[in-house]
């Protein structure tokens, strides 16, 4: 098996409500699930290919709860990428080089759509819980901070969860913007967020204090 390992930004950005219910073992919502995720990766290797700097991410569509199964995945990864760099991700992605989280995703995601090398916009600000992602005919994210219903400040939300295995710590935001326009469409404003600081390798989901 690879010894990979990939270290950066991330966003997952869904059409529930926000405090995504998967991460509670509860069903979606809307009973579908749909929307986006996408990694800047600031530091990362698969064997001796560099992965460093590389925007990579993918919509996504299940007609019910994700342990049903029966998803949709549409790949995307950063056009300025080498045949190696491709090949890399793709194989994380498809659970076929270890780590819990990809292995459970793929098990659920019975079509895998073409993978399309993109300029992918990416934006991100962990403290101020803000990020703009967007793949130009295919998919656009903005997440904001959660306004307080009462005085109209801005509300924090972070969810522990220490036996993660997408991340351990998001901060919960809210989509102004989740449109995809590509082969998998959506367009669900004011839905949920999660913006984190990950640290993924072959052998799962691990935690690290080192700064980006």
């Amino acid at each position: 098996m690879a010894d990979w390992m990939m270290r950066g930004e991330y966003v997952k950005n869904c059409n529930c409500a926000p405090g995504c219910p998967c991460d509670f073992w509860a069903a979606p919502t809307h009973h579908e699930c749909t929307g986006m995720f996408a990694m800047r990766i600031r530091q990362g290797h698969f064997d001796k290919t560099s992965l460093d700097s590389i925007i990579w991410g993918g919509t996504y569509y299940w007609p019910g709860p994700l342990h049903e199964g029966n998803g949709t995945l549409q790949p995307y990864i950063g056009d300025k990428t080498t045949a190696e760099q491709r090949h890399a991700l793709l194989t994380i992605m498809s659970g076929q080089a270890g780590n819990a989280w990809f292995e459970v995703v793929a098990s659920v995601v019975s079509t895998v759509l073409e993978p399309k090398f993109v300029p992918i916009r990416f934006e991100f600000d962990l403290a101020r819980r803000s990020a703009n992602v967007s793949v130009a005919g295919e998919f656009e994210t903005i997440s904001e901070p959660i306004k307080n219903i009462a005085t109209g400040d801005t509300h924090r939300i972070l969810v522990e969860m220490p036996a993660g295995m997408e991340y351990f710590r998001p901060e919960i935001a809210t989509t102004k913007v989740l449109k995809g326009t590509g082969a998998i469409k959506f367009d669900c404003p004011g839905s949920h967020s999660s913006l984190a600081i990950v640290e993924q390798r072959h052998t799962g989901l691990v935690k690290s204090d080192i700064a980006l």
